[in-house]
């Protein structure tokens, strides 16, 4: 007699990442924006990459990334790795982000905490390996005021941005011979981004304050895929190569907007209700060209004691159509340097057992903003924190954080620096289902 299980600890964790789905699916239907960049008006928003906390923590090294710590782990960022899954992989997290905006001698601080993302990772032996999942795609969160006249009508206006787009996608990867493994993934974008612009009259109480908003409704597929070769040397150390890459992804963008008034009120904590609407507007929906991107990198590693990789980016922003009043997004280039360290793994201490990762990135911005090019980068740390072994070995699990601790523009040429915080919390599973146990 036979019957199907799996792990009492895995139906503990179902219900964990059941949790953390319907959050998530609430912060998606809600557009939360976890964005406070300045430059996130830009383009579609702060882009979240398809990374997870274990290669963030690496400084985002992904594209030749299939195994960590000697086991063959889920990478979502190169779909070739689903083919080297020998067990079904649970993947959820949170992420959170403090900012610091510079300018001048002025500050201001920001912080957020939001979803991060839900990924499931199956084998199916010799027939590779595929994966489902929700995660932010961008995010958008700028905000700027000013005190203008026109003669003597002094009033202040108001630009914000919020909003983001998330990506729920499906992917597929395999193995056609040794060595060399091919994948792709096809998500599905959808979400709305919100421009803003709110005018209040300060010197006249009896006009009524005036509020623009545009909408973008994005909705589209956009498919990726990659390219990964392994091999051994020496039987000690295991080098990967990598590619991903895009197609000529196109999506929607419907655009609207509406214009109300509200009543005159100076209490920046009150929300005033609309008075009116003035006026509203549905226009054609229109095509988006994303970016081409190509990413090529590799990792070497040896068993479960280290790995050390570096990744190599490329996307032609230019034929993007940026929104009226906007300069052209140009082409952005960038780099990612990153590994991690196991200090021994058959040590009984826990902490000779933990996974410690550091990292570096740095990126060229497709923005051009006040004639400055726009450059990102960080140093990134992490740990992965092992759980004990449960269903008799079978299932392991791991708690990964991630910090990047990075700067997006300067104080020069009358320019926004930005130095932020991204905390980055996954707990991973790695179980085998469906295992046809005896009873007697």
């Amino acid at each position: 007699m036979h019957r199907n299980s799996i792990g009492s600890f895995t139906k503990i964790a179902l219900h964990l990442l059941l949790g953390l789905g319907l959050f998530g699916a609430d912060q998606v239907h809600a557009q939360r924006s976890t964005s406070h960049s300045p430059y996130s008006q830009f383009g579609l928003g702060q882009m979240r990459n398809d990374l997870l906390p274990q290669t963030r923590a690496m400084g985002g090294i992904s594209t030749g990334v299939r195994y960590l710590t000697g086991l063959p782990t889920l990478n979502i960022a190169n779909p070739a790795s689903y083919s080297g899954l020998n067990r079904t992989v649970l993947e959820a997290g949170m992420y959170g982000n403090f900012t610091q905006l510079s300018r001048d001698n002025l500050s201001d601080h920001t912080a957020d905490f939001a979803f991060g993302h839900l990924a499931i990772g199956i084998p199916l032996q010799k027939y590779g390996g595929f994966s489902f999942g929700l995660l932010p795609f961008s995010d958008m969160g700028y905000s700027s005021k000013n005190v203008e006249s026109i003669d003597d009508l002094v009033y202040e206006k108001q630009i914000f941005g919020e909003g983001g787009i998330n990506k729920a996608y499906l992917g597929y990867g395999v193995s056609p011979i040794k060595g060399l493994s091919i994948g792709a993934n096809a998500g599905f974008l959808f979400g709305n981004l919100y421009d803003i612009t709110q005018v209040k009259f300060v010197s006249d109480l009896s006009a009524y304050p005036a509020e623009l908003k545009e909408t973008r409704n994005i909705r589209g597929l956009a498919v990726d895929y990659g390219i990964q070769y392994s091999k051994s040397i020496n039987k000690k150390y295991n080098l990967t190569l990598g590619y991903t890459g895009t197609l000529n992804n196109k999506i929607n963008a419907k655009p609207s907007r509406i214009i109300t008034i509200s009543e005159n009120n100076f209490d920046d904590d009150y929300i005033a209700p609309p008075l009116d609407t003035i006026s509203t507007g549905t226009f054609a929906t229109r095509k988006i060209q994303l970016p081409l991107k190509h990413n090529v990198g590799f990792t070497l590693s040896k068993g479960y004691n280290w790995l050390v990789g570096a990744d190599f980016n490329y996307a032609d922003w230019s034929k993007f159509e940026v929104l009226d009043g906007q300069n052209k997004l140009e082409k952005s280039y960038g780099f990612a340097v990153g590994g991690q360290i196991k200090p021994d793994p058959t040590s009984v201490r826990y902490w000779n057992q933990v996974d410690y990762r550091l990292g570096f990135r740095y990126n060229q911005t497709p923005v051009m903003y006040r004639n400055q090019r726009i450059n990102d980068m960080a140093v990134s740390v992490g740990l992965g924190l092992p759980l004990p072994e449960t269903n008799f070995g079978r299932t392991f699990s791991q708690i990964n954080i991630s910090a990047e601790f990075g700067q997006q523009g300067s104080l020069n040429h009358n320019l926004v620096r930005e130095r932020y915080i991204n905390i980055n919390f996954g707990f991973t599973i790695n179980d085998s289902w469906f295992i046809r146990r005896s009873l007697d």
